[in-house]
């Protein structure tokens, strides 16, 4: 097995899509920052929407890491973003 560097990104820009690597990756994980309301943090390879997150209504509760198992999440195009109003901030972690 091969080894990779992993590598991180992070936006707190809410409303619009945001490449947080223009190429093809894998995304391996992210961390969520939420606030007092739930939100939601959209992810993409390119234009096309691979999951949506829906965040608690709780900023008391801290930031939400995932970590995604084995090869992580394949992006074709780019790896895109899009935060909710309700969203402080994702860091994203891809390969």
């Amino acid at each position: 097995m091969s080894s990779s560097d992993i590598f991180a990104n992070s936006t707190t820009t809410t409303g619009s899509d945001v490449t947080l690597f223009a190429g093809p990756t894998r995304l391996k994980g992210f961390i969520v920052t939420p606030t007092a309301n739930a939100g939601t943090v959209t992810f993409k390879d390119g234009s096309s929407t691979l999951f949506a997150l829906t965040t608690a209504a709780s900023a008391a509760s801290g930031p939400v890491q995932i970590s995604l198992p084995s090869e992580g999440l394949k992006c074709s195009t780019n790896l895109v973003a899009n935060l909710s109003a309700n969203v402080a901030a994702v860091t994203v972690f891809y390969a």
